[in-house]
């Protein structure tokens, strides 16, 4: 299908962080643009402020009648997440329509574009938000296609009338594997989604294959300690692109870029964490290549505030600091823990996690319980299933069993705002990638009123 063919599009799922980027892009365009979810959310409502027709009901009826019969200039995109046996779902495919993944259409829009590729099973979202906020605030221009809500532009879509595109390339179920990219980056590798890859040694393969895709003059900057060949970024000061001089100023972390051909010193990152320098040095890294001058790139990087839930400060008073962020992996949520511990050495850390997926619990218990130990005081909430069906034993009862600390509990997610009211924490943070983000308020309420 042609980008240029393209009058009318249906997002089935059009509430999530991708999905809702691509809806964006095609209203932008002047397309026709409906969807289904079955939430709604406060990015929905955004959706529905800029014009787009979302039903929150699974039935048939709902669909709008330009998209009842089957036409050339008609998309139909959805996402994994939905059921198989969803009604909206079943009738564009009963009716013959051509659906099309999210990947797919990403696909189809960098087809012909000057692509920047950002892969990893965690740091992606941040990485290719430094990369589009720093061609954006220097003028070089892009469009880009984000898994998160960035904090500068509040909006998890950039435009651009030039041909650069930059997309966050999304490993689960092989979605990357669409994209052709002219420069590509890979963050990360850690086991995950082994409900799709079933081990770690598949996953691998199929980065493997990722950066395969890359075009023949294309250029692939890797994490250092990656098992695939490419240019080597850290923050060990042993690799191609280093991070050096890494140290904390007025809640800050300043750092020294280094390439072998260019010095930038005291760059300045909102963004706390060893984590997020090693994710800003690789989109440093991938702005030099394209030409950008490296005071151009300085001044951007200083600029970025970051992405809403991606280690976003909430309150900041006195007598609270309450942080959110995304962490839904074993190694997210140690390298989440060591920058607040980096920042608030002193202070009592206490810490709401919502596990996300059966399958995740399961295959990651010990090092979630391992990493979680390790915070002061552990509230869990229920395991948020998303996609998934439960299974006979894995629940937040067993993560807590193994997990090593006393002071540790169970909590229903209503329950939760109470709970933090009567604790009354110095330090609270909190962690997970399902629904936990509409205690993000209430609890920014109770500690602004505490």
């Amino acid at each position: 299908m042609e980008l240029s063919n393209i009058n009318r599009v249906y997002f089935v799922g059009i509430g999530g962080i991708g999905m809702s980027a691509l809806a964006r892009y095609f209203a932008k365009r002047g397309c026709v643009v409906c969807g289904y979810d079955k939430t709604r959310t406060a990015l929905t409502a955004q959706l529905e402020q800029e014009g787009i027709l979302i039903s929150f009901l699974d039935e048939e009826e709902t669909i709008p009648v330009a998209f009842r019969e089957k036409y050339e200039d008609t998309l139909i995109v959805y996402t994994p997440a939905i059921p198989k046996d969803s009604a909206i779902l079943n009738f564009f495919e009963n009716k013959g329509f051509d659906l099309k993944k999210r990947s797919q259409v990403l696909g189809i829009i960098s087809e012909g574009m000057y692509c920047v590729a950002v892969a990893g099973t965690h740091g992606k979202t941040t990485t290719s938000s430094m990369v589009a906020h720093i061609l954006t605030d220097t003028g070089f221009g892009c469009t880009a296609f984000l898994g998160g809500i960035t904090t500068n532009y509040q909006s998890n879509v950039l435009y651009s009338k030039n041909n650069v595109v930059v997309v966050e390339a999304d490993e689960y179920d092989r979605s990357f594997l669409t994209l052709h990219p002219d420069v590509a980056v890979i963050t990360s590798m850690d086991a995950d989604h082994l409900d799709i890859y079933g081990d770690e040694s598949h996953l691998h393969e199929s980065f493997n294959l990722f950066a395969d895709q890359l075009k023949p003059e294309g250029r692939l900057f890797i994490k250092d300690g990656l098992p695939i060949a490419g240019i080597t970024y850290s923050a060990t000061g042993q690799s191609a692109i280093n991070a050096k001089n890494i140290r904390v100023d007025d809640g800050c972390f300043v750092f020294d870029f280094e390439d072998g051909y260019n010095t930038i010193k005291d760059l300045k990152l909102a963004m706390p964490g060893k984590h997020n320098v090693e994710n800003a040095t690789a989109a440093i890294g991938v702005a030099l290549s394209l030409g950008i001058h490296p005071n151009s790139v300085k001044k951007a990087v200083a600029s970025f505030k970051g992405v809403k839930r991606r280690f976003e400060t909430i309150v900041k008073n006195d007598q609270h600091i309450y942080i959110d962020d995304y962490a839904h992996h074993p190694e997210e949520l140690k390298a989440c823990f060591d920058a607040v511990r980096q920042l608030y050495p002193e202070k009592k850390l206490t810490v709401i996690f919502q596990p996300h997926l059966f399958t995740r619990t399961r295959d990651f218990a010990d090092a979630f319980a391992s990493v979680l130990s390790s915070a002061d005081d552990i509230v869990l909430l229920d395991i948020y299933p998303a996609r998934e069906q439960p299974i006979e034993g894995i629940d937040s009862q067993m993560l807590l069993s193994k997990i090593n600390n006393a002071n540790k509990q169970l909590c229903a997610k209503e329950s939760a705002i109470e709970l933090i009211k009567n604790k009354n924490p110095e330090l609270l943070l909190t962690v997970g990638a399902g629904d936990i983000d509409t205690l993000i308020e209430p609890l920014k309420n109770t500690l602004n009123h505490a």
